[in-house]
């Protein structure tokens, strides 16, 4: 997925969400490796309602792939972030 869609795609109808994913995609997209950048890519199709879910720790999802990249921003976002060196 080129730049500009993953940027477009981050961007979302919640202001929370723009918060947790724009510095995800700035800061650890970069760093991530190819399945997990893939994984990302699905999260973006998701609907934002289940990401708020997920991100604020009220539900987990279903599919272990977006598990898997749900967990990782968690991790690398908020006030407790810690960002791959």
């Amino acid at each position: 997925m080129n730049e500009k869609r993953l940027f477009w795609g981050s961007r979302r109808g919640m202001l929370e969400l723009d918060l947790v994913l724009m510095p995800f995609l700035e800061r650890v997209y970069p760093t991530l490796e190819q399945a997990d950048k893939e994984s990302y890519w699905k999260l973006l199709e998701c609907e934002d309602q289940d990401m708020f879910a997920w991100f604020m720790r009220r539900q987990d999802p279903e599919d272990p792939e977006l598990q898997r990249i749900v967990t990782l921003v968690r991790q690398t976002t908020g006030p407790d972030a810690k960002f791959p060196q």
